[in-house]
């Protein structure tokens, strides 16, 4: 019998596991964690959708198997949610299909466009699934940057000039996870006529489209003129409704891609619990004043957060977007490594968060903090972050 099986053996260990355990035993042990490591809403979805979930959960009819692309309404539904918000007219027969989450979605994606051996530019440091879902596929990584400067667009085509076989996809992330950056239309124009010149299909996650603060709406690549004839882009519901255990997601735009992804979703499931979608559908076509407010309070705690760190004496670049922030290490600390600073972070200010080095190689000096606690956690985080890099001679102000 072999030792580890193939695809186990392109998996490296989780690192950010090892930062979990280490909450979860000091938990168990009866300490307060203050957990601003995953990005784990801590809202409830707005009532009337809940409502909507257990009224047709009442259904008898409704327990058995579902659409694996999504009921025409919860499509209808989304098509029309990219109508009202980025001015896209998507058909919800032949450009639109209901995920389990963009997660699931980048997954069953790269499972249905890759094949052995097939070359895939993802940003470094990115989320996980960026780089995973098509290694578990079969495909190779290309490492671009994450940052939208003239040094990226220098990386792309080097990639295309000196890679074989030549990348055939490309992944990006705006407003990204890890780091929060964002980009303006005329990016994704570039972009767009990048991937025409050179035949690179674009899957572009969009999983925190509504959460934009200070005003500044992200845009949607499929904004551009002519991107669906090479773009997919994911949405999710988790962060905008606060729907992330329902698992809720979207693949939209260029109708090939979405036609071998239905094709794909069609062998591996059955589609998620129908009164799920069905509550979506009353997320996406009911009240909007949920979003706003998610918003509005994500942006606070970003404010809270920023300016309450500083005064702990760690500098902190206020996020444009996300429920994220990318921060770098306090300099004096910066030797450590983010796997051990988030590691005495958890142990002596009992304050969790993800090290950067858990999204690659470029994370590395990095962590990861979410905003997915109230305001005054917040500042007791900041107290106890303060109390620990006084300890390692660290000045801060006064709180």
């Amino acid at each position: 019998m072999p030792e580890e099986f193939y695809r186990m053996k392109r998996l490296p260990p989780y690192v950010i596991a090892e930062v979990n355990g280490m909450r979860a035993a000091a938990r168990a042990a009866g300490k307060d964690i203050i957990d601003l490591g995953m990005g784990n809403p801590d809202l409830p979805p707005p009532q009337h959708v809940i409502d909507k979930l257990c009224e047709v959960a009442q259904k008898p009819d409704a327990h058995g198997y579902s659409a694996s692309s999504g009921i025409p309404g919860i499509r209808k539904a989304q098509a029309n949610y990219y109508g009202r918000r980025f001015g896209v007219e998507l058909d919800p027969e032949t450009e639109v299909v209901m995920t389990m989450g963009s997660k699931e979605g980048l997954a069953s994606m790269a499972t249905a466009m890759t094949a052995p051996g097939d070359v895939v530019l993802a940003p470094n440091p990115s989320y996980p699934i960026h780089t995973f879902g098509f290694i578990i596929a079969g495909a190779t990584i290309r490492s671009v940057p994450s940052t939208p400067d003239e040094n990226y667009w220098r990386a792309l085509d080097r990639a295309m000039a000196f890679t074989v076989p030549r990348p055939s996809i490309l992944i990006v992330n705006y407003p990204s996870n890890p780091t929060a950056e964002t980009v303006d239309l005329a990016f994704y124009e570039r972009l767009v006529a990048w991937a025409k010149d050179n035949k690179v299909w674009v899957l572009s996650d969009l999983a925190y489209s509504e959460l934009y603060f200070d005003g500044n709406p992200t845009p949607s690549i499929l904004q551009v003129p002519g991107a669906k004839d090479v773009a997919v882009e994911f949405t999710s519901m988790s962060k905008t409704f606060s729907m992330a255990g329902w698992r809720v997601g979207f693949a939209v735009g260029n109708p090939r891609l979405i036609a071998a992804l239905k094709r794909v979703k069609s062998y591996l499931d059955y589609g998620a619990f129908t009164p799920i979608q069905a509550a979506a559908c009353a997320a996406l076509n009911g009240p909007q004043d949920i979003v706003e407010s998610n918003r509005l309070l994500y942006q606070k705690r970003r404010d809270v957060m920023v300016e309450s760190f500083a005064r702990a004496g760690w500098d902190i670049p206020s996020p444009k977007a996300s429920m994220f922030a990318w921060a770098p290490l306090p300099p004096a600390l910066k030797e450590l490594g983010s796997l051990e600073f988030s590691k005495q972070l958890l142990t002596h200010a009992e304050v969790a968060v993800a090290p950067g080095v858990g999204y690659g190689e470029e994370g590395e000096g990095f962590v990861r903090i979410a905003m997915v606690e109230n305001e005054q956690r917040l500042r007791q985080a900041a107290r106890n972050i303060r109390r620990y890099l006084q300890s390692m001679g660290v000045n801060s102000s006064a709180a």
